[in-house]
């Protein structure tokens, strides 16, 4: 079974966010997709970002743990918010922390918004940075409008049925460039 670390990439005070990565490893879960983990940058309280991790002499625990999360998954699914039409520093942050570590990582992106475009237009900027890095970036997006009034604070989406359908079809891409990506692997490892 795959693993997949989410990242819940909003560290804002009341951030609402953080019920979509909920919600999706709780689908990932119940549906025997894959094996979960979020990784929440609240948490992590990281400092600003001044140089990568491979060129660090002493990096943190925090930054050597986050890597390792990274390294160890084999998709990635980016929870973000969007901020007056861009990503938050606390995500722009941990993205450039790595480099190689995010060479072909299949990355699924869902963007969130309190308002009625689901974040839409931080998708393009995110993806950009992703593809300098040589991350696989998974064509399915899940936006997220309204968030306050589409999932509760457990991560429990108000139209379950619905937001099912849309994740299924997300996840199933993101799970579908896992596999690809090992079938890839495999080839290059034979003689």
């Amino acid at each position: 079974m795959p693993h997949i670390t989410l990242i819940s990439s909003s560290v804002r005070t009341g951030r609402k966010s953080h019920r979509v990565a909920l919600y999706l490893q709780k689908y990932l879960e119940a549906h025997q997709l894959a094996t979960t983990e979020i990784v929440d940058l609240k948490a992590y309280d990281f400092p600003l970002f001044h140089e990568r991790y491979s060129r660090l002499e002493e990096p943190t625990a925090a930054m050597q743990d986050f890597r390792e999360k990274i390294v160890k998954a084999d998709g990635v699914v980016i929870v973000t918010p969007e901020y007056n039409g861009g990503y938050p520093a606390s995500l722009k942050n941990v993205v450039d922390l790595l480099y190689d570590e995010w060479h072909r990582k299949p990355v699924a992106i869902s963007t969130v918004s309190g308002g009625a475009f689901g974040g839409t237009q931080v998708i393009t900027s995110l993806q950009f940075s992703l593809w300098k890095m040589r991350a696989w970036t998974v064509p399915a997006m899940f936006p997220v409008p309204k968030v306050q009034d589409n999932y509760d604070e457990e991560g429990d989406a108000a139209d379950k049925e619905a937001t099912d359908k849309r994740a299924n079809h997300f996840l199933r891409e993101l799970l579908w460039c896992v596999e690809a990506k090992k079938k890839m692997d495999e080839s290059t490892d034979k003689p």
